[in-house]
């Protein structure tokens, strides 16, 4: 019997043995891998681009402390925003040429024989203006800055609003008395202005607009769909769309 315990106690203790060598053999696995984030399709959006299909590359005027832009048309003197008008006239009469403008051609050449005194003493005037400034050399950074003048009021990305208010400003101009035409510039010119003011603001903001986006889409296609973890920032900031 003695035998029999021992043997039968044997066999269990090896069994034990087995178990615990079976137990130190078994590999450990690792941890399952977290689940994948969640993801959501987002739309990139479209590039801003320059208002009225102006040039990514223009440099608008800078502001100056009173506000308005710094333009060929701002701090001069009463002569030259006479004259300033009349080029301004001028170059609508040459390339508003859309039907709807076609009366500013017939109210410049009846501004021009009404207020011919005016106009002539207006350019003398802005002579003796340019010769007391640069002397005898003044002809050239006059025709200098007139072109100057002449390039401001014909921007093309401007050119529609500009006809549109050059036609009302000459509207008005026919209402003008002779001995009136100061007064009128005085008037008239900061009208036509205020297309350029309201054209450079939109282009400052464009400027924003393109920061804001370069900053959040940049490597990105704009128009097209992108596939991004719900939780950043992308997915954030954009509305969230069905799957293309």
């Amino acid at each position: 019997m003695k035998t029999a315990l021992g043997a039968a106690a044997l066999s269990l203790l090896l069994v034990a043995n087995a178990a615990d060598a079976r137990k130190k053999k078994a590999p450990v696995l690792p941890p399952p891998p977290p689940p994948a984030p969640a993801q959501t399709w987002v739309f990139v959006p479209w590039k801003p681009s320059p208002p009225n299909h102006a040039s990514p590359l223009l440099n608008p005027p800078p502001l100056g402390a009173d506000g308005l832009r710094r333009t060929v048309n701002r701090n001069i003197s009463p002569a030259q925003t006479l004259w300033n008008l009349r080029s301004g006239y001028n170059v609508a009469a040459l390339n508003c040429l859309d039907p709807k403008h076609a009366q500013i051609v017939v109210n410049y050449r009846a501004f021009l024989r009404t207020h011919a005194k005016a106009l002539r003493a207006a350019n003398l005037k802005v002579d003796a203006e340019w010769r007391g400034k640069y002397g005898a050399g003044f002809i050239r950074p006059r025709e200098k800055y007139m072109t100057e003048v002449y390039n401001h009021f014909a921007q093309p990305p401007t050119l529609p609003a500009f006809c549109d208010a050059a036609l009302a400003m000459s509207i008005d101009a026919r209402k003008v008395k002779v001995g009136g035409l100061d007064a009128f510039a005085k008037l008239a010119l900061p009208s036509l202005e205020i297309v350029f003011d309201d054209f450079y603001r939109r282009y400052d903001q464009y400027r924003v607009d393109l920061a804001a986006w370069e900053a959040k889409w940049t490597g990105q296609t704009p128009g097209t769909h992108i596939l991004v973890p719900v939780s950043s920032p992308l997915a954030m900031a954009a509305s969230p769309v069905a799957q293309p």
